[in-house]
This record gives structure tokens, C-alpha cells and sequence, in this order.
């Protein structure tokens, strides 16, 4: 990398397996791991770097194109990037990858840094009452009052099929909705998804410069594999929640397997030929990033955890980590066949693991968001991260540098410690001998206490619904908790109530808080108050003051 060796320092400490190229804290980039890409635009053998920058605020994302330090193009983006890759259109022209960028419900595709093609994802099916109610829109055969109330109750019963127009239109307030109306009556009504994840697949040949076909993921719960000349759908295949992280292994062609993260923690594997996605790891914590290591997946969750498993779904192992992961990506160095996994954790460091052994630590100036590692300029193993505060870090891996598991840093005793088992004493052995003796008349005596333990507990339940002290609605149509939390050593008080929405993707509309009390002993400035739309799985606190009347200090129960 020529144009970016002045000003290269080796780290202090002489230890250090890399070597410091650049650091630019006002670089104004802010991008995810799956908004860097490296790729060889020009076929000159000067790998340059490609970033999808989300940006500050709103129409601030623009596609970046470096090369070394210095920006060499740039262009804006109509909504926020989801994703970019680089890849090979034309069979002829092995010479000069292409760059696809997500964006919204299109992939915009760049060749020789111009705009080359624009794919736009298919339009879904709409509702028909919705398409008839739009209708009378334009004819002006409904009121906007009924036109709102119309809507209202097709969300509840259809959930997320709604247009974007129709759910715009329910959160506008009544002055705003007759300008709402005049400027989207007369055109066409369409209902759009958005693209969440991308990654590349070969399409026949497994070499360097072999075709490459683009592979998305959508809000609609689908995986689309695009054919890279003409830019069409050659398979569509279906996912039981929506994607958000995909990688891709083999050849379309030939056989192929493309390994998904759902938004619900599942994680699904697609082969050729199936339409249905196979669920083959259920995850406790959602991931935060996915790569495939050989034939292992490596995930990175929210719960501060690395694990590994196979492509079965088997559980290889788990590491504990330091801190919460922000970002994962994969470390090939290719020249001597190593690969390992590039951890970016919250707390400014990144982690370099080969299978479940840290083999080298670097700490940085702000904590890393976005990270890619391979040929970068002329030089073939650069690291190069993104920031926090929009910062680029460029770090070169020495020549001389060797990753080895016996020179390792030394596991947590978390990590490698095992189960004690006592050994077996006579007392357990005598304890052994009851129960195979006495098994049927103890299996009896554990039946009935545990159907006495279900019938106490189910008189408890119903007792506490009929006197409405349950924290938890028992109606069928709206699923809410309720927990409550006195503050204060009197005679004023801070009541807390929480509410939360249990149901799975049903919104809850039109409740109120009513406080229930003895006027004689309490004062309330707000007994009665409407609550705010309740989202699903979201905790919303209400604080409200009290005020004891009684001199004597007897106190009731306060029921919400």
C-alpha cells in the first residue's frame, strides 16, 4: 500500500503483531461491519475501500470510495444503506469488480465508480379492502374520520400488511391529514419492503475472479439470490422471521449454502433446491454479528458471548467475554492458510480468536463499529476499522507477525474450568438402594404433592384474578403487565406504575390508568390519566405523586 506507508510506526511495547498506519478521528465515517468491502475496482491491482456511511441525521448517507487515506469518490444515498458488497457481473471482463449498496427497497449498482444499474425489489401483494378504501379516496366517497377508523381496525386484524401511506396517514393528527390526503389521492397505492442484509454467492466457478450473484434479505421474511448480469431473481426462498445478518458458501450453480440470523434469535441454513428455510440454532441472546470459519459458524450475541457451532447446529463451544461484542468479522490470512476470528467488544479493544483461544489483543481510541480485514492498496493483510465518533483506523499485520495457540494469552479460569464430581460415598449408595427398592410408593407420594402444589396454585391464580390483583390481564385481547412501586417516607409518596404490551406484534390503543383508593386516607392530583399507545415488548413508567390525609397514619390498599 504505497500510497499510505509515510508516517508507519511499529506500536509501542515492540510486541505488537501489526504496525500503525492511520488514524483519522475526524474521518466522518460511521459504518457497520456489513458496510465495508474491499475490492479491486479498476482491475489495476489497487484495492480500494467501499463504505456504506449511515451519516448523522437525515439524507446524510452517502456510498465512499478510498483509496489509501484520501477519499476518491462519494455519492448520496435516498435512504439509509443496509448493506455492500463487490462483485463480478461479466464472465469476459474477469478485470474490475462491481459495487452493489443497499439501500431502502433498491441496490444501486456502481461500475468504474458511475451509477450502473438500479434493482428494485418486487412490490407486495396489497390488501384489497385497503386498495378499495384508497379508491374511494380519490373518488371522494369517504370522510377522513371514517377513513382513519377503517384503517385502524384493518391493522389490528391484518397486523403488517399495510402500505406505507396507510400507516403514515394513521399517525397523523386531523390538521394534518386533508394536506395528507390532496398530495397522495392520485397516485398509484404500492406496498414496498425494505432490504435488511446482503452478502455475494459464486455463481459457477469457485476461482478469484468468477461471477458472483448478489444475495438479499428483506423486511417480507425472504431471501432473494439476484443473477448478476441481467440483474433478475433466480430463486426466492422463504424464512420463518426476518433476516438480519447472511453469509453464503459454495456455488449456485452447483450446490450452496447460505446461512441466516433472524431478528427472533433463530438461525436457519438454506441449500439449493429448497424453498423453506431450516431452523438449526435457536439462540438464548440475539447476535450481533455472524461468520463462517471453515465449516463452523461463529456468533457473537448481546449476552457478551463468542460461541461455536456446527453446520448441524451442534454447540462446540462458548467463551465469556469482557465486555458486550459491537462487531465480529473474519482475519484470512491466506498466504499461510490461518484463520481466525476479529472481535470488536464495547469497551475499545479488539480480540483475535483462533477456534476458543485468544491470540492477540488490540486496544484503540474509540470503540470500533465497523471492521474488515484483507488486501487494502498493495499491501495483503490490512485491518482497517470504524468508530464510534466517526473515526478510520489502518493497522498492517507484520510479515514476521505468528499466531500461535501455545504462546496465547492464557483462558479465563471461567473458561476452562471443569465440574468437580465428589466421589461416591456410602451414604449415597445406601440413599441408591431405597429408591430402587421403594420407587413405585415415592413416585405416588411425588404425584399427589405435586397435584396438591397445582390445585393450591390454581386457587391462588383465580382468587387473585377475581379480586383483580394479578399483575397480568387475563382478557384475551389485550395481553398487559402491570407492576407498581410506592417511593418516599411520607406524608407524600411517588407511585411508579409500569405497563407493558405481552403480545407478540399487537399494539394496545384507548387505555387508562384509573387509581382506585380511600378518599379518606390519600390525595391524588391525577387518579385518572390516558395511557399512550403500548408498543409489544416495550416497559413504559408513569409516575404519580400521593399524598397521605390521615394524621394517624393508617394506610389501604390502592388498586390501578
Amino acid at each position: 500500500m504505497a500510497s499510505t506507508q509515510v508516517g508507519i510506526k511499529e506500536n509501542p511495547g515492540g510486541e505488537s503483531k501489526w504496525l500503525h498506519v492511520h488514524y483519522d478521528p475526524l474521518a466522518n465515517i460511521r459504518a457497520l461491519s456489513s458496510g465495508l468491502a474491499l475490492a479491486d475496482l479498476h482491475g489495476d491491482e489497487d484495492v480500494k475501500l467501499v463504505v456504506a456511511d449511515l451519516g448523522l441525521g437525515l439524507n446524510c448517507a452517502k456510498v465512499k470510495v478510498f483509496s489509501g487515506t484520501s477519499l476518491l469518490f462519494e455519492s448520496t444515498l435516498t435512504d439509509l444503506p443496509s448493506g455492500v458488497g463487490a462483485f463480478h457481473t461479466d464472465p469476459n471482463q474477469p478485470k474490475g469488480l462491481a459495487i452493489a449498496v443497499a439501500s431502502g427497497s433498491c441496490i444501486y449498482v456502481y461500475k468504474n465508480l458511475r451509477p450502473y444499474f438500479k434493482f428494485t425489489l418486487p412490490p407486495l401483494k396489497i390488501n384489497a379492502v385497503e386498495q378499495d378504501l384508497w379508491a374511494q379516496v380519490r373518488e371522494d366517497k369517504i370522510d377522513l374520520a371514517m377513513l382513519k377508523e377503517m384503517l385502524k381496525n384493518l391493522r389490528t386484524t391484518e397486523g403488517d400488511s399495510l402500505s406505507l401511506r396507510s400507516l403514515r396517514f394513521l399517525t397523523l393528527t386531523p390538521p394534518e391529514m386533508e394536506p395528507f390526503i390532496d398530495l397522495h389521492k392520485d397516485v398509484i397505492l404500492k406496498r414496498e419492503t425494505v432490504i435488511t442484509c446482503m452478502s455475494t454467492l459464486k455463481k459457477s466457478l469457485a476461482e478469484e475472479h468468477a461471477v458472483s450473484c448478489p444475495v438479499i434479505g428483506t423486511e417480507n421474511c425472504e431471501i432473494y439470490v439476484l443473477d448478476p448480469e441481467a440483474f433478475t431473481i433466480l430463486t426466492k426462498m422463504n424464512l420463518p422471521n426476518v433476516p438480519v445478518l447472511t453469509d453464503a458458501s459454495g456455488l449456485f450453480d452447483v450446490d450452496f449454502r447460505i446461512i441466516v440470523s433472524c431478528r427472533n434469535g433463530m438461525i436457519c441454513m438454506l441449500k439449493r433446491n429448497s424453498t423453506e428455510a431450516k431452523i438449526i440454532i435457536k439462540l438464548t441472546s440475539h447476535a450481533v454479528g455472524l461468520v463462517r470459519v471453515n465449516k463452523n459458524i461463529v456468533l457473537g450475541c448481546m449476552d457478551e458471548t463468542l460461541s461455536c457451532y456446527t453446520h448441524k447446529g451442534k454447540k462446540q463451544w462458548v467463551l465469556q467475554l469482557s465486555a458486550a461484542v459491537v462487531a465480529i468479522n473474519l482475519l484470512d490470512h491466506k498466504a499461510r492458510g490461518f484463520q481466525a476470528v476479529l472481535v470488536a467488544l464495547a469497551n475499545s479493544e479488539v480480540q483475535v480468536y483462533q477456534d476458543n483461544v485468544l491470540v492477540d489483543s488490540i486496544q484503540t481510541q474509540d470503540v470500533v463499529t465497523g471492521i474488515c480485514f484483507g488486501r487494502y492498496g498493495r499491501e495483503e493483510n490490512t485491518l482497517i476499522m470504524t468508530t464510534k465518533g466517526g473515526g478510520l483506523v489502518i493497522k498492517i499485520l507484520k510479515r514476521t507477525a505468528v499466531f500461535e495457540k501455545d504462546k496465547a494469552h492464557v483462558p479465563s479460569a471461567r473458561q476452562v474450568s471443569r465440574l468437580q464430581v465428589p466421589k461416591k460415598t456410602k451414604l449415597y449408595v445406601d440413599q441408591m438402594l431405597r429408591e430402587q427398592e421403594n420407587a413405585t410408593a415415592m413416585h405416588r407420594v411425588f404425584q399427589s404433592d405435586l397435584f396438591r402444589l397445582r390445585l393450591t396454585t390454581a386457587r391462588a391464580y383465580a382468587s387473585a384474578l377475581e379480586q383483580s390483583l394479578a399483575p397480568v390481564s387475563n382478557s384475551v385481547s389485550q395481553k398487559l403487565q402491570l407492576n407498581a412501586m410506592v417511593q418516599g417516607m411520607g406524608p407524600t409518596f411517588k407511585l411508579t406504575v409500569h405497563l407493558k404490551n405481552t403480545s407478540s406484534n399487537c399494539p394496545l390503543f384507548d387505555l387508562f390508568v384509573v387509581f382506585c383508593y380511600d378518599e379518606r386516607l390519600y390525595s391524588f392530583p391525577k387518579a385518572f390519566f390516558k395511557a399512550p399507545m403500548l408498543i409489544p415488548g416495550v416497559n413504559y413508567p408513569f409516575e404519580v405523586l400521593l399524598e397521605s390525609c390521615d394524621s394517624g397514619g393508617a394506610s389501604d390498599v390502592i388498586k390501578t
